[in-house]
């Protein structure tokens, strides 16, 4: 099967509530069904958004969480990577900004695209304990390492 080539710029969102776990998604590449993950949220940048406008929006349309672009601290990681997802070969800049969230947050998957209800199947607040201890798939890689500079960090947080 031919892969169809993608770039994708995109921010990423890291909402961390007043205990310090960070909320990710879990979910899996229609092509690979049988082959779930945990992720972070976040997606491409619009024209015209900044970075922390675009993590705002994906916040809000991924998980029902408002937050105002202006408070998301960070970056706290930028990287390149490439992955495959249904009949795409995906590169994707990713940059990482944290918000800091209550633990009253209500999250919701009613603002989801079609797709995104498709393929993702629940949300998890996750400690730097739990994130070093399980067995399943999470990305990114290095999430423990950004998780703990945001927890570390007593400023940039609304």
């Amino acid at each position: 099967m031919t892969m169809i080539p993608v770039r994708r710029f995109t921010a990423r969102a890291l909402p961390v509530d007043d205990q310090g776990r960070v909320l990710l998604l879990h979910g899996f590449d229609p092509a690979r069904p049988d082959q779930p993950f945990w992720f972070t949220i976040g997606g491409a940048r619009e024209d015209g958004e900044t970075l922390q406008e675009a993590a705002a929006r994906e916040l809000f349309e991924e998980v029902g969480i408002r937050a105002d672009a202006a408070h998301f601290a960070g970056p706290y990681g930028t990287s390149v990577t490439e992955f495959t997802w249904a009949e795409y070969a995906v590169t994707q800049d990713q940059t990482f900004f944290a918000i800091r969230v209550g633990n009253d947050a209500v999250v919701s998957f009613e603002h989801m695209d079609h797709l995104e209800k498709d393929t993702i199947t629940a949300y998890r607040w996750w400690s730097v304990a739990e994130l070093e201890s399980t067995e399943e798939i999470v990305y990114p890689e290095d999430l423990v390492a950004m998780l703990r500079k945001i927890n570390s960090s007593s400023t940039g947080f609304a």
